[in-house]
C-alpha cells in the first residue's frame, strides 16, 4: 500500500476508532458483601469456599454485585458467573493463596494455545457478558515466592535459554474470556505470579484507571505482564499505570506454522490506549511474541518515563503475521535509556516442524508527535526472505536522544517529516543503514 494511502487511514484514526460511552458506577442491587457468606479478612483464611458461595447466590437470585469489604481475603481459584459483577472496596484485598492445590488445574487459554492442565486464574469468568469489576481495592497475587522458584529452577535447567513458562503453577490474577461489554476500573494489580490481566476472545472492553505493579526491588519478576490483548476487538485502555518487568501492554493470538487457520484466535483489532504511563516493563506496547493478525491500534497521550522499547513487534520465524495500522501519537518521553522502535525477529520458543517458512507483512506504522528525552531510536529489521515492511513514518518527532540514529534494513517507503533529534534535522536516508 503506498504510504499516502496508509496516511489516509492515519490521519483520520482518530475519528474512526471505536467511541465508548462512559463507565456507569458499579451495579449496587441486590448487593451481598462475602462476609455474609463466612469470608474472614485475617489474610490467612483461606477463603476460596466463603466467596464462590456469595457470587453462586448473587448468580441464582438474578445477578448483581458482590462486595469484597475493607480486609485481606486469601483465595484460590474463583469463577464469576454471568450477571454478576465484583466490586472491591477501599482498603480490601483479594490475594491468592501460595497452597496451589486451591487453583486446580483446568483446559485454559495461554500462550497462544489451549493448555489441557493448568493454572487457572485467582479471577475466571466466561460468557459474562456486561462484566464489571472495580473498585479502588488490590487483588494481590503474592507472586515473590513463586517468582524465586522460577529462577531457581531457570537457573538449574540444562537450557535456561528454553525453559518454559508454564513449567509449574502459576496464577494469572484475572482470566475473562469469550466476554461482551466488560469494563474494569480503578482495581489495583499487584505481584501476580503469571499475566495479570488476560483478556482473550473479548469484544467491547475498556479498562480504565486501572494500577498494574511489582515490587522496585525486584529485578525481574517474570512473564509478569500488565494486560495481554488475546483475540480481542474493540478495546479501550485509559489512565493506567503500569509498573512491571515484562509487557506492560501485549497484543497476542495464535502461533506456528498454521496459525492463521486458528479459528480460536481472531485478530486484534480496534485497540485504543491513550492518558497511560508507562513507568517500568520491557515494552509499553508488544504485538507477540505470540500473534498472528494485529491492526488499527492507536497509542496517544501517554508518558514513559522507564527504560523500555515503546513499540516492540516480535517476528517470529515460525508464524504467518500481519501487524498493519500501528500509529504512535502525541508520546511524551522521559528516561535515560529505551528505544523507541524494536521491529526484529524473535525466535525463542520456536517450532517450524517440517513447514516452510512463513511469509508475514508489517505496514503502516506511524510515530507522531514524540518529544522529550529517551535512549535511541533503535531497529527495523525482517526476518530474511520472510517478512515485507513497508510505509513506515516518523513524523513531527523532537527528541534528545543518545543513540541518534534509525537502524533499518529491508523496509520500503520509510518516511521523515519535521524530525529533528538532539537540535538537528534528521531525514531518512542519513539516519538508517
Amino acid at each position: 500500500m503506498p504510504i499516502d494511502t496508509s496516511r489516509r487511514w492515519l490521519a483520520g484514526s482518530l475519528m474512526t476508532m471505536p467511541v465508548w460511552p462512559a463507565c456507569a458506577a458499579p451495579i449496587r442491587r441486590d448487593m451481598a458483601s462475602i462476609l455474609d457468606f463466612g469470608a474472614r479478612p485475617d489474610g490467612q483464611t483461606i477463603n476460596s469456599a466463603a466467596i464462590q458461595a456469595t457470587i453462586d447466590a448473587v448468580a441464582a437470585k438474578g445477578g448483581g454485585t458482590v462486595l469484597v469489604p475493607p480486609g485481606t481475603f486469601v483465595s484460590g481459584a474463583l469463577f464469576l458467573k454471568p450477571g454478576v459483577h465484583l466490586h472491591l472496596a477501599a482498603g480490601a484485598v483479594l490475594k491468592c493463596t501460595l497452597d496451589m492445590t486451591h487453583f486446580p488445574p483446568r483446559r485454559t487459554r495461554i500462550e497462544g494455545h489451549f493448555e489441557p492442565s493448568y493454572t487457572p486464574a485467582l479471577l475466571n469468568a466466561h460468557a459474562c457478558h456486561g462484566l464489571r469489576i472495580s473498585g479502588e481495592g488490590v487483588l494481590d497475587g503474592d507472586g515473590r515466592p513463586l517468582w524465586d522458584r522460577f529462577w531457581k529452577a531457570h537457573a538449574a535447567a540444562p537450557d535456561p535459554a528454553n525453559f518454559p513458562n508454564l513449567s509449574f503453577p502459576r496464577a494469572r490474577l484475572a482470566l475473562i474470556e469469550d466476554c461482551r461489554d466488560v469494563t474494569v476500573e480503578g482495581v489495583t494489580f499487584k505481584d501476580s505470579q503469571f499475566w495479570n490481566l488476560h483478556l482473550y476472545k473479548c469484544e467491547g472492553v475498556t479498562v480504565r484507571n486501572a494500577r498494574f505493579v511489582v515490587p522496585d526491588d525486584y529485578r525481574q519478576a517474570p512473564s509478569t505482564d500488565g494486560i495481554d490483548v488475546d483475540s480481542c476487538r474493540r478495546m479501550l485502555i485509559e489512565g493506567c499505570y503500569f509498573s512491571v518487568t515484562d509487557d506492560c501492554i501485549a497484543a497476542k493470538g495464535s502461533k506456528g506454522p498454521r496459525a492463521m487457520e486458528d479459528k480460536d484466535s481472531p485478530p486484534v483489532e480496534d485497540v485504543h490506549v491513550r492518558d497511560c504511563h508507562f513507568r517500568r516493563g520491557h515494552h509499553a506496547l508488544a504485538c507477540g511474541s505470540e500473534a498472528t493478525i494485529v491492526r488499527n491500534v492507536l497509542v496517544e497521550r501517554c508518558r514513559v518515563t522507564g527504560d523500555m522499547v515503546l513499540a516492540r513487534l516480535k517476528l517470529r520465524p515460525d508464524t504467518p503475521q500481519r501487524y498493519e495500522n500501528v500509529r504512535f501519537d502525541d508520546i511524551e518521553l522521559d528516561s535515560s535509556d529505551g528505544t523507541i522502535l524494536g521491529v526484529e525477529p524473535w525466535s525463542q520458543y520456536r517450532n517450524l516442524g517440517d513447514a516452510a517458512p512463513p511469509q508475514s507483512t508489517v505496514r503502516n506504522l506511524t510515530f507522531s508527535r514524540l518529544k522529550g528525552r529517551f535512549g535511541g531510536f533503535g531497529l527495523i529489521r525482517p526476518n530474511p526472505g520472510q517478512t515485507r515492511i513497508s510505509d513506515v513514518l516518523l513524523r513531527d518527532i523532537d527528541l534528545r536522544l543518545a543513540r541518534p540514529d534509525l537502524v533499518a534494513e529491508g523496509v520500503e517507503r520509510l518516511r521523515f517529516e519535521q524530525v529533528r533529534v538532539n537540535g538537528r534535522t534528521v531525514s531518512g536516508p542519513a539516519a538508517t543503514h
